[in-house]
């Protein structure tokens, strides 16, 4: 008797491989057939040069690379582009972009959307026209994601935020430079996150962490901003009117506003004509019963602070400014809420001033006399540090291009 046993064909892994781009004729098409084309584990290698594109590209394929040979020698010009969308949008997890430049998008730059295990990895994003509302609004743009890495990356000349991540959870941001943007680094309506060792300069407000409503997640918290370099943020405001950005005064170091478990802390801030710290509550009106305008359990301390507060940008500044000897104190809270809903802590080198108003109440309309110093308040213990997988950690360490 025979035995006819099935045959089993067990297909090899397909081995991961590099798929090289280089400038030239059709390199749009070429360029996003690659991105299509790619597998999981692939890498997508940018030769140097200059990628002059007419339209934005796509990658939804998870576990790909796309890598050039250095932020200051491969660029994706889309000075051209023909549409308003991003100049690169992902929708797979497991990316890692890195050192390579985008330029002139004419929507947000990067962009990536409801995904996990991100990374950005020395890049650079400007707009080389310099300061306008028809840049476009967000550099890197990490939005409804999980697990968020952006290192060492150079963000120049965004109309609303350079660095944003919004509605996501689990973020570092670190070692980056934001200059010349509306918001230098901006975190919102997002849980656990990071922002250490990174430079906000020479924008209209550095660093904001904010929470705002009507969002699919709100409740933003456990944000930690610490040892920054928060300084000279004179940039006139360039954000598209109505846009929420578009009412942060110039002068502005490190903005919060309705957030929850926020601490500032180690930072060197200086030369922000407006202040160095403001924490306020959201002001615009709103219809969403879930949500709390009020900062809360907010933490500022151990921060080293320079000239502040000379030349106050929001409405009424200068008058209590002048009313208060000339300049307003670096540290600056509206008021809002009062000490027992909000609990406001600061413990700092600089003295705060507090308005104590009603919420929608501008400091001209009813500024009461002199400056309440907030030293003491609940214990908030300082959130735990955001730990990323050992993927984008060992990403990051793999040995890039300079």
């Amino acid at each position: 008797m025979k035995l006819f046993l099935p045959l089993i064909l067990i297909a090899a892994p397909i081995a991961a491989k590099t798929i090289n781009v280089a400038p030239g004729p059709d390199v749009q098409e070429r360029l996003q057939t690659a991105l299509i084309d790619a597998q999981p584990g692939d890498v997508v290698q940018l030769a140097a040069g200059r990628f002059v594109l007419t339209d934005g590209l796509s990658l939804d394929v998870a576990r790909v690379t796309v890598r050039g040979a250095g932020a200051d020698k491969t660029v994706l010009d889309f000075k051209g582009q023909q549409g308003a969308g991003e100049g690169l949008l992902v929708t797979s997890s497991d990316v890692v972009l890195r050192d390579f430049a985008v330029e002139d998008a004419k929507g947000d730059a990067i962009k990536s959307k409801g995904v996990e295990r991100t990374v950005y990895k020395n890049l650079r994003v400007e707009w080389t026209g310099g300061p306008k509302p028809t840049n476009g609004a967000y550099g890197l743009y990490p939005v409804a994601s999980k697990w968020v890495l952006i290192d060492g990356c150079i963000v120049k000349g965004a109309s609303d935020a350079g660095i944003y991540v919004g509605q996501s959870q689990d973020i570092v941001v670190r070692n980056n430079i934001a200059s010349g943007n509306v918001a230098g680094i901006e975190i919102e309506n997002s849980y656990r996150a990071d922002v250490f060792h990174n430079i906000a300069s020479h924008n209209t407000g550095g660093i904001l962490v904010f929470d705002l409503p009507n969002l699919p997640q709100m409740g933003g918290h456990s944000i930690r901003v610490f040892e920054n370099v928060v300084s000279e943020n004179d940039t006139a405001n360039f954000a598209p009117k109505g846009n929420i950005v578009a009412s942060v005064p110039n002068g502005t170091g490190v903005m919060v506003m309705a957030n929850r478990d926020v601490h500032v802390f180690r930072n060197a801030l200086s030369e922000n004509a407006t202040v160095n710290v403001m924490v306020v509550a959201y002001k615009r009106p709103f219809t969403d019963a879930t949500y709390n305008p009020l900062p809360r359990d907010v933490v500022v301390r151990d921060n080293k602070h320079g000239r502040a507060g000379w030349a106050p940008g929001f409405v009424g500044g200068k008058e209590l400014a002048a009313a208060m000897g000339g300049s307003l104190a670096p540290i600056f809270w509206d008021g809002a809420g009062g000490r027992e809903r909000t609990n406001i802590i600061v413990n700092d080198t600089a003295p705060v001033v507090s308005l104590n108003l009603p919420e929608a109440l501008t400091p001209v309309e009813q500024a009461r006399p002199g400056p309440v110093d907030l030293t003491v308040g609940r214990p908030v213990p300082e959130p735990a540090a955001v730990v990323l997988p050992a993927s984008m950690e060992a990403a990051v360490a793999e040995k890039g291009t300079k």
